[in-house]
């Protein structure tokens, strides 16, 4: 599955292309009870209705893939007869038109998606004739095959905010009627998936809105699909692991994960490279982690907590390295970094400025060691210098001209 199978399912959900023929539904309130049960012919349906219908379904095929969208495998045991793919199988086949089938999914997806409050099981049907694309990407007239799938979207409902309103029937400003709101989805999937333009009845494709959870029982016990983590959960995993193993000290231990961060980033391979050679992502091998905890100095029983707790926790497959690296918290780090060497510029700038101004600076460094004030002044003015008791405080006096100047640690300026 890639962005462009994604892309092209997604620009078919409009008013123009849609062929959508089927949407089915169940609201279920918080006590897990079915509260009623929907089935129309979608394109049927009042422009209102159509489109916010169409843009729960164009939802589902939102977001960046690996991290809001997974593509899910099955095992053989669940495309085995009685395994949820077959059973997905079975409702596709149905065309959404066999209503025990139906009520079998909505007690499926009951049982196990966890939920506070209420929430809107939606299952969508279609039927999309995939045109045959020449090497130049240009259509021809003839069909490669008819890709027939279900959309399902599992949306919270949830009680408008309170408010005031015109209360049309009372003619008054009063407290507003608050209604039960369908949000937009929280879970989702594609089945099949649509993977090189083609079926792939081996996998689904999973959206996510929060990409810190995937739902990972849910993904196992309702769709029988083995567990994946998003590229968030992934980044989120590494880091608890480096985190734990350095132990305490919280502030050293953020600068040392940035630093390992950017040792992770200098792997990628750069993005013309990666374009001309065509070369899969950069992942996160044994011999990557050996390389950056040994440049950032982490060696002995840390170095081996940190390798073995990646084993254990990657054990399936080894992440791709970009998705380790928090690049905002990386941007952050490196302006930080520049407004620091800015300011010690600056410093530098002035202290050079001061020099400049006085040239012979030098032969007052020393004596700077000891006394708190030098003044540094014409000889004719060096009598006109006198001391009083003003305030209680001892204070020197200079007195100055109108058209006299003073600089005062480099900078001029006129009394």
């Amino acid at each position: 599955m890639t962005k462009k199978d994604i892309l092209e399912l997604k620009k078919r959900l409009s008013k123009t292309d849609c062929t959508i023929t089927r949407m089915c539904g169940c609201y279920v309130d918080a006590n897990r009870n079915k509260v009623v049960k929907l089935s129309e012919t979608f394109l049927n349906l009042e422009d209102d209705e159509f489109y916010k219908y169409l843009d729960i379904a164009r939802k589902c095929l939102s977001g960046n893939v690996g991290n809001n969208l997974l593509q899910l495998e099955y095992s053989l045991q669940e495309e085995a007869p009685g395994g949820k793919q077959q059973f997905l199988m079975g409702l596709r086949a149905s065309e959404l038109k066999n209503e025990d089938l139906l009520d079998r999914f909505y007690d499926l997806i009951i049982e196990h998606y966890e939920f506070p409050g209420n929430y809107l099981i939606l299952l969508f049907r279609d039927a999309y004739d995939v045109m045959t694309k020449t090497s130049d990407n240009q259509k021809l007239d003839e069909s490669e095959e008819v890709y027939e799938y279900l959309l399902c979207a599992i949306c919270p409902v949830c009680l408008s905010k309170p408010g005031l309103g015109y209360r049309e029937d009372e003619n008054r400003i009063g407290a507003r009627i608050r209604d039960w709101v369908v949000g937009a989805p929280d879970v989702g999937f594609v089945f099949p998936a649509f993977s090189d333009r083609s079926t792939d009845i081996h996998s689904l494709i999973y959206y996510i809105k929060d990409p810190k959870d995937s739902h990972p029982d849910f993904i196992e016990d309702a769709l029988g699909c083995g567990r994946k983590r998003t590229a968030t959960e992934q980044q989120q995993t590494f880091h608890s692991i480096v985190k734990r193993a350095l132990g305490p000290g919280e502030d050293d231990n953020e600068e040392l994960l940035l630093q390992i961060q950017e040792s992770l980033q200098d792997k990628l391979i750069p993005e013309e490279e990666f374009l001309m050679e065509e070369t899969g992502p950069t992942l996160l091998t044994e011999e990557v982690v050996d390389e950056v905890l040994t440049e950032n100095g982490i060696l002995g029983d840390t170095a081996r907590q940190i390798r073995e707790d990646v084993n254990k926790e990657f054990s399936q497959s080894m992440p791709e390295v970009q998705n380790l690296i928090d690049t905002k918290a990386l941007e952050k780090n490196a302006r930080i970094k520049e407004e620091e060497t800015l300011r010690l510029q600056v410093q530098e700038l002035q202290k050079e400025l001061i020099q400049k101004s006085f040239p012979d600076q030098d032969e007052y460094e020393e004596p700077a060691k000891k006394y708190d004030v030098i003044l540094r002044v014409k000889p004719e003015k060096a009598s006109q210098i006198k001391s009083e008791i003003i305030g209680g405080q001892k204070c020197l006096i200079i007195p100055m001209e109108e058209n006299e100047h003073i600089n005062l640690n480099g900078i001029n300026t006129q009394v």
